[in-house]
């Protein structure tokens, strides 16, 4: 909220569009050539779960899940196989990610950005992200509004990135997505140690995903891994 009582998030649903990175960092982000393909790759076992195999440029995928359910570990996931083939990533609104959790499913964090604490301001943070990077993962600090998210999903459209946004039953995201992951149960297996993590995981959205399907997959692994069950 600012001294003047109005919210970022309300700024935010009003203001044009205005990039904030400065030159010489959207330089270093931006590829050096131009897309080749319509869709960023997906590692296992998402590859055979999705439609197309990857996640469609332009789209949005929300991955919804209670706490403590795996829905961090499923959205980072789906950054791992993008990022280890060069594309750029940026995860908001997640104060302590695990970047040995995120190295262990595969992530290159060398081409991953933190905003850890946007607060208000978490959408103008992402809407500005993507103006330089590939993919967005954001988590909300509390419901998001449908105005709000309805400009965050019409920027994503129009730069041609993929925005993953982690929600929770008790705060949904607002708008329908093209992808979307509702984690429904998770049951860690353990020895000695907490040894893996099996999460049930309806996939749904648009298009093919429309019909729905449910899978058992296996997050993380005995080597931090995303797998099939």
């Amino acid at each position: 909220m600012t001294t003047s009582g109005y919210s970022y998030e309300r700024m935010f649903a009003f203001s044009p569009p205005r990039p904030l990175l400065s030159p010489e960092l959207l330089a270093a982000l931006r590829p050096v050539s131009l897309p080749k393909s319509r869709t960023l790759p997906l590692g296992d076992p998402w590859r055979a779960l999705v439609p197309g195999a990857g996640l469609r440029r332009g789209s949005t995928v929300v991955v919804e899940a209670p706490v403590g359910l795996g829905g961090l570990s499923l959205a980072l996931s789906l950054l791992s196989e993008a990022s280890t083939q060069g594309h750029w990533a940026a995860v908001v609104g997640v104060d302590d990610p695990g970047v040995v959790a995120m190295a262990e499913l595969g992530v290159d964090l060398r081409r991953v950005l933190f905003v850890p604490r946007p607060r208000g301001a978490w959408a103008e943070s992402a809407a500005d992200l993507l103006d330089g990077v590939d993919l967005v993962l954001v988590r909300p600090p509390s419901r998001a509004g449908h105005g709000v998210a309805r400009r965050l999903m019409d920027r994503v459209r129009e730069r041609g990135t993929v925005l993953i946004a982690l929600s929770e039953p008790r705060a949904p995201w607002p708008l329908p997505a093209d992808l979307f992951f509702r984690v429904t149960q998770a049951e860690w297996v353990a020895s000695s140690r907490l040894d893996a993590r099996y999460l049930t995981v309806r996939v749904s959205g648009r298009g093919e995903a429309a019909r729905g399907s449910e899978h058992v997959v296996v997050v993380p692994n005995r080597r931090g891994r995303a797998e099939a069950s």
